[in-house]
Formats: structure tokens, C-alpha cells, sequence
């Protein structure tokens, strides 16, 4: 240091006294500490004093359970996985390294995240800081664990949680058009990253997944049909069961400040499904639209120039680099550009979206601009009432793509389809939509700037609809969703008349939200019980069995003509099958399961058509006096027969012999089916089927005069780490239907047998 001549040494040395004591005192400000208290299946209650604290305790925790889980997501999210991995491996996702890393480079770009960090409100700031430094004095504790024992774990930077927000606020838009992104080149350029053909016909799987593998179930209950004259949730969200959403249970404590429960995502420090002191909340993966096309009209002398307004305009041109482990083991950089217009990048899709010398398709992701997400569940976690967490979401409009159901103390319900969503009316679609791309995926003009989203100043971020303009409905019955539109969530009051962007009206009901109305009104005006709740999801009926079976059977008795022999035992099986998707269930079930997969891509499959007058008990019945539906119907019996037999089953064969995660047989069954308790599986090479997304968190809440009373599970246990005592503990009791008490009072949670103490500090 130089020190001036103009200062004494007196003088000096007091300055540097006091920058010692600032110093000393911002460290002892910002040093976190925090209390792990487990209980039963290592559920981590954390409590802390301030905010920075209550990170600490989280990432701490969450290292615990799930370190190498985190760590594959964070080189996913900074665009690292051909560096560490190689350029043509593949993501849990099965999104090639490279087109991923170009992707997530892009989207987290320096100047986004900094703008990100920089709208956060201090309380998310130290929140994420304290995760952050809990993380990582784990990890500098205990190392990696075996499984992940490699130089791609790092200790994290705020930075990192930033991106991982991100990737998840763009899974309904931009995220499911990576490999298009990545592609898009003008004609007669060679790209220097170019997905194949295998690449898109995974993307558009995983695009038709979406809503299967994050789907969810939700019954919000009011004071009317409750047992108890308050509110009740059923929380039953169809999440993936491994990677980057896979959900983590947790308690959240600041005395006097903040006590609430449920589930996260992770690197999220916020409770995502869960509850508190006087409401309860979850979500379901909406129909709105998120993002819609632009198809450019290009400028017939240049095709990376597009024409706006009779004008020409370049297309911007972002460079991205990334570094790619070669076969030596050395890194080399690789460059990719990816273009954008006003609307957004280019995307490009072979066969659908393709780009030549006259179009070109432009992304515009409404998320993009939500930089209000985790302030959104910050302040629902803190939401005293009903009103208050509804207030909170009109305000901040931070949900980026599910619906909100909640139910409180009060005996009030709440359904709110209130997710950011681009400000395209039906005038407007009229306008500039070609109704030749349907209302599937939303195509506007892009040469007329008429045509981009309207902009309303009561929004919470330009382009999107206002919250009082998005459907929404309170009752003192109930309101349930199953990824259907907002129509139905209760019949009683139908929510109709918005722009087809939002919600759409008069289409044909899922069989899950079918099943759930059906059930519901089953019930007559009895009481709604936890034991009625529980078993919508456990009791594990295939609906759709009901609408078709007698049909079926009938086909049997009567129709199998000369393939009445080979055709006899698969007969006698759907006969005997008890129409459940229990682990006891028979052969019959996979039967029912390949014969609908055939029928239900037949449009006129059905004897009675869906019919907007009567949406919960159409289309119904199979259509099997028509010659084009019993020719099918015998193929796929045929078909059903062969795939039964080549995989070895017999007819003493159960459901719990074939769909499993890892050794664990589990219930549920294809959510396509009806079946509430959804479950998408992959076949293995021994036969069986494994479990990668569905029921996930599982929680059911009520309320009394001494607050929540709740029981749940986590599907696939707490711990991603197969070393962990809570690696399978709770996948076992979710195969056995076990839900467990949620201790959530003090004296709850020093009551657990397993119960166990922790203190931390930095």
C-alpha cells in the first residue's frame, strides 16, 4: 500500500483501524448459520433467523441428498456438458451435449443473468447466497460423493442458481425448441452444429411429453363439501422423477417471520407445492400458450434480412462459443451463431419450420421476460390467507406455466389459470394468425408490427395479458384440474369466452379431469373426507375401462370369427381384469393399455362423439359395428397378443411384475387411460417398464383450530444418491399406499421417531 505523505501515521492508522472494523463487522453479518432437523424419511426441517441463514440451511441440506444431482445440472445450465463429457454423449433429457450447450449458452448469456440478479429483491439475494455457501461448505466438508467424484463438481457462484431458474422458467417455450434453435441456418449456409433427424423426432416426443411428464392432478375443497367446514388440498403434480425438475421435500422456518412446508425444485430456495399456517397451494401444467411463432417474410435479395412494415431489417447475430473435449482429452472452442429478429431467435425445424429463401420462423417466450419467479413463491409462502397469496400473484404475474389451486382455513377454494401469457386477442389472431397452423402452436405475421403482442400497462411485464383478464374462480364447493383449460374446473360455473390464447372452451375433457368431476359428483353432497382425496388417486381406477369395457367384451363374445382361438386368452384376461392399475392387477391391464394405444389414434373410434353439452360423459364407447374400428380393434388384439407373449407373461402375470422403479413395483398406470395416479415409463431390457415421471409429491392438507394437518409422500424418496438411507425409503411406502403425517409444528417434529439435530455454520 502507499500511503500519502499528506496523512500521519496516526491518521492512517486509525483509517485502517476502521476499514478493519467495517470489514469485520460486514463478515460478522453476513456469516450464516442454521438448524437441520430431520425426521421420519429424512425430511429436513430448516430453521434459521434471517434469510441468508434459511439459504444456508437449504443448499446445506440439499448437498446432503442430492449433491451429484445438482452438480449435472449446473454444467447442463452452463453450457458444459461437451466440455466435461464429449460432444455426443447426452443429456438425462436426451438432448445431444452440444446442441444443448449451445443452447443454454445462449440463453444464459452474461447480460441476461446480471439483469436477472439485478431485479431480485435483497431477501431472494441473501436467500440465494446463503444456498449457495451452504452448498458449498458440504461439499468442502465432504467432498463429492462416489458417484459423482469428478472434476465437473465445483462449488456453485450465485450465478449458477440464476441459470437454473431460468432453464426452468423456459420449459413450456423456448426450452422445447433447443435442437430447432440450434439448427436454424439460412439456405446454403453449413451450420457448425446441425441436429439430425433422431434429434427432432426426440424433441418432438418430449414436446408431446410435456404435459404428461409435468402434468399434475388438483382438488381444492371449500368449506360446503368439506368434512370439517374448512378448506382441503389435494397436491398431486405428474413431475419427472429424475434430472432437473425433480421435486425435494422441506420445511422452512424464520421465527415470527415465515413457517412453511411442501416441495422445490432444484437449486429453487423457495417452496414451490406446499403449505403453511393457513393455506395451502399447488400447481398443475396449464393450456395457455407461453410463446408463440413469427414467420418472417424475407427479403427477396438477402435471406438473412426480413421485411417489417414494407422495410428490410437484418437479422441479429449472436456468436456462441463453446469448449468441446476432443478424443485426447484436449478442449477446443466451437463457435455457432444464432440469429434473431425483433420477435425473437430463429428457430428452425426440418419438414415444419423450415427456413428458405422466402420464410423464416421466428420464437417469441413470454418467460423470457419473467424475472418475478422466485419473488412470485417467495410471497406465496408467506401469504397469511387466501386473499393475500391471491393478491400476490395478480401483482407480481410471476407464475411462468401452470395453473394455481389453493384452499385455506376459511373454507375457501381457489382455481387461477393466472400464468404469464403473451397479449394476443381472438380479434388479433384473426388478424394475423394463418388458420391453417391451427390453435395447437400459435403462428402470427411477422411482417406487420400489428401484429406483435399488445402491450397493457395493468401487466406486470409488457406483452402479456393483466391478471383480471386471465380466468379465474373462487368457490365454497370445490375446484379441481387435471392440464385440461380452465372450462370445467368447476361445471357449475364454466369459464368461457377467452382469447384461445389463454383457455378454450367447448373441446373435449381429458379422462383425468373427467374422472375427477365424476368422482366428485359422485359423492353427492356428502362430506369430502382425506380418505375420499386419497383414494381418487390411490384406489387407482382406469377410468377410461368404464367408457369402453362393455364394448370390449361384447367384441369378445361375439366378433373374434376366425381368431376366436389366439384371440381367447387375451379375452379371458380383460374379463378377469379388476379395471385398476394396482400392483395385483392382472395381464389384463397391459392388454387394455396396448389396445387403447391403437384405438384412440382412430378419430371416429368412438360410438358416441364428444359433445360440448355434454362434456363429462362424452365421447364414450367404442365403435365396433363399424368395420374400419373392428378391422383395427382385431389387429391390435393380434398385436397385443404377440407383445404379451414376447415379453413373457402369463396369465398369472401382475402389473407390479412389470412397472417398477429400480426393484420397487409401483402402481398407476398411463395417464392417457384415465388413470389418476399417472405414470410415464421406458421399457428396460428385461422386460419391465421403469417409472421416469408421475406421481411425485403427494401431499393432502387440512385444516383445524390448530392449523394445518397434513400427510403426504415423495414418490421417488428424498435422496437422488443410491448410498442414501432415503435413496428408496418413501418409493417403498408409495408402492404399499402409504401416506405419512407431515410434522409441521414444534412439537410434531421433536415427537418423530427419527427425529434428529444439526447446526451449521459458516
Amino acid at each position: 500500500m502507499i500511503i500519502s505523505n499528506g496523512l500521519s501515521r496516526a491518521c492512517v492508522a486509525g483509517v485502517l483501524l476502521g476499514l478493519s472494523l467495517a470489514a469485520s463487522a460486514r463478515e460478522q453479518v453476513a456469516q450464516a448459520s442454521a438448524e437441520i432437523r430431520r425426521t421420519s424419511f429424512g425430511v429436513p426441517h430448516i430453521r434459521a433467523n434471517d434469510e441468508r441463514g434459511l439459504g444456508f440451511g437449504i443448499g446445506y441440506a440439499y448437498a446432503q441428498d442430492n449433491l451429484c444431482l445438482l452438480a449435472n445440472e449446473v454444467v447442463t445450465v452452463n453450457g458444459e456438458r461437451a466440455r466435461y463429457f464429449g460432444p455426443d454423449q447426452a443429456t438425462l433429457e436426451e438432448r445431444n451435449n452440444l446442441a444443448s450447450d449451445v443452447f443454454f449458452t445462449w440463453l444464459n448469456a452474461p447480460d441476461a443473468v446480471s439483469a436477472f440478479w439485478k431485479a431480485q429483491t435483497s431477501q431472494i439475494r441473501q436467500r440465494i447466497e446463503g444456498y449457495v455457501a451452504g452448498y458449498n461448505l458440504y461439499l468442502k466438508e465432504q467432498g463429492a460423493p462416489a458417484q459423482c467424484h469428478a472434476s465437473w463438481v465445483r462449488p456453485l457462484v450465485d450465478e449458477d442458481l440464476v441459470k437454473l431458474t431460468r432453464r426452468l422458467l423456459v420449459e413450456g417455450g423456448v426450452g422445447q425448441f433447443a435442437e430447432a434453435l440450434v439448427g436454424a441456418k439460412p439456405p446454403q449456409a453449413t451450420a457448425s452444429v446441425q441436429p439430425d433427424a433422431k434429434a427432432f423426432q426426440l424433441a418432438a416426443a418430449h414436446q408431446q411429453r410435456f404435459s404428461f411428464d409435468r402434468g399434475s392432478n388438483a382438488v381444492a375443497v371449500g368449506r360446503d363439501r368439506s368434512f370439517n367446514g374448512r378448506g382441503m388440498l389435494l397436491a398431486n403434480p405428474h413431475f419427472p422423477w429424475v434430472g432437473g425438475m425433480r421435486f425435494y421435500q422441506m420445511h422452512l422456518t424464520i421465527p415470527g417471520q415465515l413457517d412453511v412446508m411442501g416441495a422445490a425444485l432444484p437449486g429453487l430456495p423457495v417452496i414451490n407445492i406446499g403449505f403453511n399456517q393457513h393455506v395451502a397451494w399447488t400447481h398443475t401444467v396449464d393450456t395457455s400458450k407461453h410463446f408463440t411463432l413469427y414467420r418472417l417474410t424475407l427479403d427477396p435479395k438477402d435471406s438473412t434480412r426480413y421485411m417489417l412494415d414494407g422495410k428490410s431489417i437484418p437479422l441479429d447475430k449472436t456468436l456462441v462459443s463453446v469448449q468441446v473435449k476432443q478424443a485426447d482429452g484436449s478442449l477446443k472452442a466451437q463457435s455457432h451463431t444464432v440469429y434473431s429478429s425483433q420477435f425473437g431467435p430463429v428457430v428452425q425445424w426440418p419438414g415444419k419450420l423450415d427456413w428458405d429463401n422466402h420464410y423464416a420462423f421466428s420464437l417469441r417466450d413470454a418467460n423470457l421476460g419473467n424475472d418475478r419467479v422466485l419473488q412470485q413463491w417467495y410471497a406465496m409462502n408467506r401469504a397469511a390467507n387466501l386473499k393475500a397469496l391471491q393478491t400476490s400473484v395478480h401483482t407480481l404475474q410471476g407464475i411462468p406455466w401452470v395453473n394455481t389451486l389453493a384452499a385455506d382455513d376459511q373454507g375457501q377454494s381457489l382455481y387461477m389459470n393466472l400464468s404469464v401469457v403473451p397479449n394476443v386477442s381472438a380479434a388479433k389472431l384473426a388478424q394475423c394468425s394463418d388458420p391453417r397452423a391451427g390453435l395447437r402452436m400459435i403462428m402470427l405475421d411477422g411482417a406487420h408490427s400489428a401484429c406483435a403482442w399488445d402491450v397493457d400497462s395493468q401487466a406486470a411485464q409488457p406483452g402479456i395479458f393483466p391478471a383480471d383478464q386471465l380466468p379465474q374462480l373462487e368457490r365454497t364447493d370445490y375446484v379441481q384440474h387435471s392440464n385440461d383449460s380452465a372450462w370445467l374446473a368447476n361445471p357449475k360455473a364454466p369459464l368461457a369466452g377467452f382469447s384461445p390464447v389463454i383457455s378454450q372452451d367447448n373441446i373435449a375433457l381429458g379422462p383425468r379431469s373427467r374422472f375427477a368431476l365424476q368422482r366428485l359428483q359422485s359423492l353427492g353432497q356428502q362430506p369430502i373426507t382425506v380418505a375420499d382425496l386419497q383414494n381418487m388417486v390411490m384406489d387407482n381406477e382406469v377410468y377410461l375401462a368404464g367408457q369402453v369395457m362393455p364394448d370390449l367384451l361384447d367384441f369378445c363374445a361375439k366378433h373374434l370369427g376366425a381368431d376366436a382361438t389366439p384371440l381367447q386368452p387375451l379375452c379371458t384376461s380383460l374379463k378377469a381384469w379388476d379395471q385398476r392399475a394396482n400392483l395385483n392387477s392382472g395381464v389384463g391391464l397391459v392388454h387394455f393399455i396396448n389396445l387403447m394405444d391403437h384405438l384412440q389414434a382412430m378419430p371416429d373410434a368412438w360410438r358416441v362423439a364428444f359433445d360440448p353439452a355434454n362434456p363429462l360423459t362424452t365421447p364414450r364407447g367404442l365403435a365396433v359395428d363399424r368395420e374400419p374400428v373392428a378391422k383395427a380393434l382385431r389387429q391390435a388384439m393380434l398385436a397385443s397378443t404377440a407383445d404379451v407373449a414376447k415379453l413373457g407373461l402369463t396369465a398369472t402375470s401382475t402389473w407390479g411384475d412389470i412397472q417398477v422403479s429400480g426393484q420397487t413395483p409401483i402402481h398407476g398406470g398411463p395417464q392417457e387411460l384415465g388413470i389418476y395416479n399417472a405414470m410415464q415409463t421406458v421399457p428396460r431390457a428385461d422386460g419391465k417398464r421403469e417409472v421416469i415421471s408421475g406421481s411425485s409429491y403427494l401431499q393432502i392438507v387440512t385444516f383445524d383450530d390448530k392449523g394445518p394437518r397434513a400427510e403426504g409422500v415423495l414418490a421417488f424418496s428424498l435422496s437422488s444418491n443410491p448410498a442414501s438411507a432415503h435413496a428408496k425409503d418413501q418409493t417403498q411406502a408409495f408402492s404399499q399406499k402409504k401416506l405419512s403425517p407431515l410434522p409441521f409444528t414444534e412439537a410434531q417434529i421433536k415427537a418423530d421417531p427419527q427425529y434428529q439435530e444439526q447446526r451449521i455454520k459458516e
